[in-house]
C-alpha cells in the first residue's frame, strides 16, 4: 500500500511540474506576442494576417529544434536560415520589407530580454543561498 501511495505522490509531483512548465510556456508566448506587436507597431489588419503566418513559421522552427538537437550546429543554422528565407516573402506581403526586417530584429531582442530575465531570476534564487 505504501508503495502505491509513494508512486501516486511522485506522479502527482511530476504532473504539477509539467503543468508549471506549460504555464511558463504560455506566459512566454504571450509576452513574445506583445513584444513583437509593440516593436512592429502592427495595425489590427496586419496583426490578423501576420499571426497565422508567424505561427506556421514558429512551428517549423520548433520542429527543426526538436529534430536536430544532436545534429551538426552549422547544418542546423543553415536549416534555420532556410526557414526564415522561406517565410520572408509571406512576411513582406503582409508587413512590407522594413517591418519584416524589424521582425527578425525583434525576435533576437526578445530572446536577449528573456535570457537576461531568466539569468536575473536564477541569480536571485542563488543569492539567499550564498549569504
Amino acid at each position: 500500500m505504501k508503495k502505491y501511495l509513494l508512486i501516486l505522490i511522485v506522479l502527482l509531483g511530476s504532473l504539477s511540474c509539467f503543468k508549471a512548465r506549460a504555464q511558463d510556456g504560455e506566459k512566454i508566448k504571450a509576452l513574445k506576442i506583445a513584444f513583437i506587436t509593440q516593436k512592429l507597431q502592427l495595425t489590427p489588419d496586419e496583426a490578423q494576417k501576420f499571426w497565422p503566418i508567424y505561427d506556421q513559421y514558429e512551428n517549423e522552427i520548433k520542429g527543426l529544434q526538436l529534430d536536430s538537437k544532436n545534429g551538426p550546429a552549422l547544418e542546423n543554422e543553415e536549416k534555420l536560415l532556410n526557414i526564415r528565407k522561406k517565410y520572408l516573402n509571406s512576411f513582406e506581403k503582409v508587413l512590407g520589407p522594413q517591418k519584416t526586417n524589424k521582425l527578425f530584429n525583434a525576435e533576437r531582442d526578445f530572446r536577449e530580454v528573456l535570457i537576461r530575465r531568466l539569468q536575473n531570476r536564477n541569480q536571485q534564487r542563488l543569492n539567499p543561498l550564498l549569504h
